[in-house]
Order: structure tokens, then C-alpha cells, then sequence
């Protein structure tokens, strides 16, 4: 998508030696955008040698006499392009794996090569792994299916598919039938713990980035918020993470809690995995639509993704129209990728919907 360009702070000016009867500047802009650090982006202004005084595009004093200077023997007329592109739509395609420990590997899920690819494990968990859990302060354990979801396996599919990363999920629903809380004695101890354990398990198994899936809260929403925003603050300045998600869905307590990260830490979040497949059976595309947006609005300047469940058994299924809420949204350029959940469950259908999904997003 081609838009007039907004410059809000140029940083250099670049000349390049006039040919013909053109004068090209190439100008280094940054542009800020909600919640995101500075952003860097190019433009190049063609101008003839007839350079007006009265030009519309702001230069320091220097360049304007410089430019005056060279030029006053060819003014005649100003004319000044100043566009950038930006898209907004990707091909990400995401997918949740190993919480159902049936034995699933990656190299059984079909992978696209034109679209980036993120398998999630699921789950990592502050609990013990004791037959009954309880919680460990930030002290992460694995909980997915190691004997085919190990190491090894993770450096295979990214060595085979060079467009393949893999994240950890953090937290999940529940824990041996009971539910996964988050449950902090304190906020520096629990960042203590999670940023030490958190960096060897990611270290060991090669891993790219966290997803933060907690669903249930004993600590308030500014805890968790300074929790989580200052654990991917510190695994990104550390190296030890490339990207970080968000997997929150619409109910109350789970917004709040969200929606504080989003507020002090959204810069720092790369993707919303919101669990657009949480809303009820049935769901229409044009109700679709307005969850989608509603999403955006609320978190605004993120990259909110679509998803459904392998299984359709809630939320607009595959099979009741969720493609074609995909097609509208890329044809509005908001279609910033596409998540599901599970591989595990997939298996059963052959992963069918992944590599519609997949085919969609290789779609230019």
C-alpha cells in the first residue's frame, strides 16, 4: 500500500550527483508509531533543477542555500514526490504443538516455504512436576512431549526449512487437571527465577522466541504486567529472544491483565495470538469481523492475529466461512497472520486447514 509520506524527524541527507535533469535526495527518516519504538523507513525525492524557495518539504537553513545556491539558474518550477509503502499485512503462520502429548513432531506438520513459520511449544509452566503441582515462583518446567519434541528434533525442522522458528508458550489453562495460575510471591523474585529458567530451557533447545498463555491470576493485573513486561524486556536485551507473543482472549479478568501489559510493555510484544476461537459456535465472518476489529482497537499498533480450532468446536470454524473472513481481512490489509490451534489435533484431519492457511498466506 502506497501512502503520502508524514515526516516527523529526518535524520541525514544523503546527495547524489546531479545526472540529467533530475536531483535526487535520498532522506533517512524516523517515524514513531503507537507503542512501537522508532521505525526507519526511506524516501527518495526527485526534483528537478528548478528548485522554488517556497518548496513544501522542511530543510535545514544549509541545505536550503546550498540547494538555492546551485540550482536559482534553473528555477522554473517545483515539483516534489514524497512517498513511502508500507504494508501491514504478513505471512505468518503459527501453530500450537505438544500439549496433548500424542506423540506429534514437527516433521508431521506440512510447512510451506513461502510463508514464516512458528511452531509453539506448549507448555512451559512456573509448577513442579509432581503428580499433584503446585507453584514454583517463576521456576519454569517443561510439560510438552519431550520423547518426540526435544532438542534434537527442534535443530532438524530448522535446519530443513530455513523460514521454520520455534517459541515456548508460557502458562496455558491447566496442569494435571487443575488450573495454571499466576501466582507471584513478588515481582523480583519471580523475574529472577523465570529470566534464569526461562534461559537455559530456551538455550538447550535452540529456541526463538516466548508466548504468554496464562489464563488464570491469583496476582493483579499491575503484577503481572511488570512480571511479564520486564521478563521479555530482559530476555530481549539479553539476546536470548528475537520475538515475543500474547495469547489473550475476551474475558474479563484475562483483559485486564492484558490489556496492563499492553499498556506499559505493547512496544516490546510483537504479535497478539488473541483466542479468537473462545468466542461461541457459530460464530458468523461478519461477527468475525467486528471481534477483529474490536481486538485491534483494544490492542492498538499491535499485529492481532486470526485462529481457529482444529477441531471447530467453537468460534468461526474453517468450515462455516473463517477463509473468507481471512480473504476480506487481507483485502483490507489487516490480515497480519494466522495461528491454530493444535497440531496434536490435527493429526486426525490430515492438517488440512494448515495448509489452506499456509497457501492463503503465500498469497501476495
Amino acid at each position: 500500500m502506497t501512502k503520502t509520506a508524514s515526516i516527523y524527524q529526518i535524520l541525514y541527507y544523503h546527495f547524489i550527483h546531479p545526472s540529467s535533469s533530475m536531483f535526487i535526495i535520498s532522506v533517512t527518516i524516523y517515524k514513531p508509531i503507537k507503542f512501537k519504538a522508532m521505525h526507519s523507513s526511506t524516501l527518495t525525492i526527485q526534483q528537478p533543477l528548478n528548485f522554488l524557495s517556497s518548496t513544501t518539504m522542511e530543510l535545514p537553513i544549509m541545505i536550503k542555500t546550498f540547494l538555492l545556491t546551485s540550482l536559482i539558474l534553473f528555477i522554473s518550477s517545483t515539483h516534489v514526490v514524497a512517498t513511502t509503502t508500507l504494508s501491514s499485512t504478513t505471512n505468518l503462520f503459527r501453530e500450537y504443538i505438544g500439549a496433548e502429548s500424542n506423540n506429534i513432531k514437527f516433521s508431521d506438520v506440512p510447512i510451506n516455504p513461502n510463508v514464516e513459520f512458528h511452531f509453539i511449544l506448549s507448555f512451559g509452566i512456573d509448577y513442579d512436576t509432581s503428580s499433584s503441582p503446585s507453584p514454583t515462583n517463576g521456576k519454569f518446567n517443561i510439560f510438552w512431549d519431550t520423547n518426540h519434541l526435544n532438542p534434537s528434533q527442534v535443530s532438524s525442522i530448522k535446519n530443513q526449512y530455513s523460514n521454520v522458528k520455534v517459541a515456548l508458550s508460557l502458562g496455558g489453562d491447566s496442569v494435571e487437571g487443575g488450573y495454571a495460575y499466576f501466582d507471584p510471591s513478588s515481582v523480583e523474585s519471580w523475574l529472577s527465577n523465570a529470566v534464569s529458567s526461562l534461559t537455559s530451557i530456551i538455550k538447550e533447545y535452540n529456541l526463538d522466541g516466548i508466548d504468554i498463555d496464562y489464563e488464570h491470576f491469583k496476582g493483579d493485573p499491575d503484577t503481572f504486567a511488570e512480571c511479564i513486561g520486564k521478563l521479555i524486556q530482559t530476555l530481549k536485551s539479553n539476546g536470548v529472544i528475537t520475538f515475543a507473543s500474547i495469547a489473550p482472549f475476551d474475558d474479563d479478568q484475562v483483559q485486564s491483565h492484558y490489556l496492563a501489559l499492553w499498556k506499559n510493555y505493547g512496544h516490546l510484544i510483537d504479535y497478539v495470538n488473541f483466542q479468537f476461537y473462545a468466542y461461541d459456535k457459530g460464530t458468523s465472518v461478519s461477527q468475525f469481523i467486528d471481534y477483529f476489529n474490536k481486538q485491534s482497537s483494544n490492542y492498538n499498533g499491535g499485529k492481532v492475529l486470526v485462529s481457529f480450532l482444529s477441531d471447530g468446536s467453537s468460534g468461526l470454524s474453517p468450515s462455516d466461512g473463517f477463509f473468507k473472513a481471512c480473504q476480506r481481512l487481507k483485502s483490507q490489509q489487516k490480515l497480519h497472520g494466522i495461528f491454530v490451534w493444535s497440531a496434536d489435533d490435527s493429526m486426525g484431519n490430515g492438517f488440512r486447514f494448515e495448509k489452506q492457511s499456509q497457501a492463503l498466506l503465500a498469497i501476495h
